[in-house]
């Protein structure tokens, strides 16, 4: 069986276009499949809208949470409850094409554990979106060390039943999904396509959510921030102890050092970077802390087929 899983925010107009889409895909060819939807607390009425559709088509699973968490932690609840054997993550706003999804599934039946879904070209993005998203993806790949994701990132992905397994395992909170699955080295392969724009309603992926997931993927795999504070402060210490020398040999032969100006300067670059590298440990310590904590991704409001409400947590039992 496929597995569809996705998120939704505030998607009420999309959710059933979506739904019309995937019967249109799979049925004909005679596929078994389910729909596994996680409302991230909308304010509007899309639990509703999937509780409608799960009434007439048990197919489609819904589960509301408690408050609103995020796609990632959304999309382990998804992820936690699906029941294929091949689970392909897709976004409710209908910008990655149902219409594609057989593609990805003849890569999993070829061998690929991990498929990855690219964009051929970014069109209809600013050039400030192109550039950042083009820099993130170049640390990812060149600092960070992950050599096989997809040059412009990936939109979305399809993971076979074992993948999914070994996911759940990992505990972490603050985490960028792409990066750990790219991390965890199961076969991949990566297919393109041609992203068309929203059908209804407004992106909520704002401008803090990106700058998070970017701190999110560089401490979660890498300490290189740290080292680099290491030898920024050996840096600075060389210099200072050639400047103090400098001064010393001046004031022994009748010419003392002068200038307040310059004095200042070296101060508040002094200070300037002390402070960002107390903030770049901050990160560290405080990601260190919220994991510590142990708690839930996330808590299950409500869901529409008639189960209680639950906490699930990575390695729970996944719902019948």
């Amino acid at each position: 069986m496929i597995s569809i899983v996705t998120t939704a925010y505030n998607e009420s107009e999309n959710l059933p276009v979506l739904y019309d889409r995937l019967c249109r895909v799979f049925d004909p060819a005679g596929v078994a499949w389910e729909l596994v939807t996680v409302d991230d607390h909308s304010a509007d009425d899309t639990f509703a809208v999937i509780s409608a559709i799960a009434a007439k088509d048990p197919r489609l699973r819904g589960f509301r949470l408690s408050r609103n968490v995020g796609s990632h932690s959304s999309i382990f609840c998804a992820l936690e409850n699906a029941r294929g054997n091949f689970m392909i993550q897709v976004a409710s706003d209908l910008q990655h094409p149902p219409e594609l999804l057989p593609d990805v599934v003849k890569e999993w039946e070829q061998g690929g554990q991990v498929v990855w879904v690219a964009r051929a070209k970014r069109e209809g993005d600013k050039r400030t979106t192109v550039g950042f998203a083009r820099l993130y993806y170049f640390l990812m790949r060149h600092v960070v060390g992950m050599k096989e994701m997809p040059p412009d990132g990936a939109d979305f992905f399809g993971l076979d039943r074992k993948v999914v397994d070994a996911l759940l395992q990992c505990g972490e909170h603050n985490v960028s999904l792409v990066a750990l699955i790219n991390w965890m080295g199961f076969p991949q392969r990566t297919i393109y396509y041609n992203r068309p724009p929203r059908l209804h309603g407004r992106s909520g992926w704002t401008l803090e959510k990106k700058l998070k997931l970017v701190i999110d993927s560089i401490t979660s795999f890498t300490y290189l921030p740290i080292r680099v504070m290491s030898y920024t402060g050996l840096v600075f210490a060389v210099f200072g102890f050639l400047y103090a020398a400098l001064t010393v040999r001046s004031a022994l032969y009748g010419h003392p050092v002068e200038g307040w100006a310059s004095l200042m300067v070296v101060v508040l670059v002094g200070l300037g970077l002390q402070m960002l590298m107390i903030g770049v440990l901050g990160e560290y310590l405080w990601r260190a802390l919220d994991e510590s904590r142990r708690r839930p991704r996330y808590f299950v409001e409500s869901s529409t087929f008639g189960a209680p409400s639950v906490i699930h947590s990575p390695g729970a039992e996944r719902l019948p």
